[in-house]
């Protein structure tokens, strides 16, 4: 197998080890979340609010011209508000996106990168909109947060995938060579093209195929079982 010489792995988080994730659609009651943790604006006027912040970062994501300084959060709420919020508001408003943004971790996925940590150099590059804390939280709870050498969280630095730039951030902060190192994710056009531009392979998980992937598998616990 065209792997079995790789040294490093690095992992998609959506859809390749989180699942339930993104949870932004028409019927999403932001409020409920909001109001539990002190939010202050009415249920209407929040959801409203969190629906415009997502349209407006949604339709920036698949914009090559904000491949490399994506907005951040508080920078959407900033354009989109259409009145005065206090700095707590906007903390609170921060957060229940980040609560509908974040998924969960199944418990045989946990044990699927134990085993991969066994055997090569895990990183990861992430594609989130909100602040990493709440990921960061979930690492943690589950046990994988020392896991990763190296990680790229988009909203850190403004580069979503496919950029190279995030891919080659992280192949040099674990000092390999692109040749020594594996991307595996979900997206054809973000992971492979992102891997691909910055001359890493690249495995697809999650049903998808694509003839430039070294290998596809319907998910990551399949590649597990095959390489470990």
């Amino acid at each position: 197998m065209v792997f079995e010489s790789k040294k490093a792995i690095l992992l998609d988080m959506n859809g390749t080890f989180m699942f339930g994730e993104d949870r932004f659609g028409n019927n999403e009651d932001y409020s409920e979340y909001y109001h539990e943790i002190g939010g202050k604006l009415e249920k209407h006027s929040i959801n409203r609010l969190i629906a415009t912040i997502y349209a407006y970062l949604d339709v920036r994501y698949s914009d090559e011209r904000y491949r490399d300084n994506f907005p951040t959060v508080k920078e959407a709420i900033s354009a989109v508000a259409d009145s005065y919020l206090s700095r707590s508001e906007v903390d609170r408003i921060i957060s229940t996106f980040s609560f509908h943004e974040h998924g969960h971790i199944p418990d045989q996925y946990v044990e699927a990168l134990l085993a991969l940590a066994g055997k090569f150099t895990l990183a990861a590059v992430i594609d989130i909109w909100a602040p990493k804390e709440r990921w960061l939280r979930t690492f943690s709870d589950r046990g994988i947060d020392d896991l990763f050498k190296a990680i790229s969280f988009s909203s850190d630095h403004g580069m979503v995938k496919p950029s190279p730039k995030p891919f080659r951030r992280i192949v040099k902060a674990m000092g390999c060579r692109e040749q020594d190192c594996l991307v595996i994710g979900d997206s054809i056009r973000r992971d492979l093209g992102g891997a691909s531009a910055a001359g890493v392979d690249c495995v697809l998980v999650g049903g998808v195929d694509d003839s430039r992937a070294v290998a596809c598998y319907p998910s990551l616990l399949a590649f597990k079982d095959d390489c470990c």
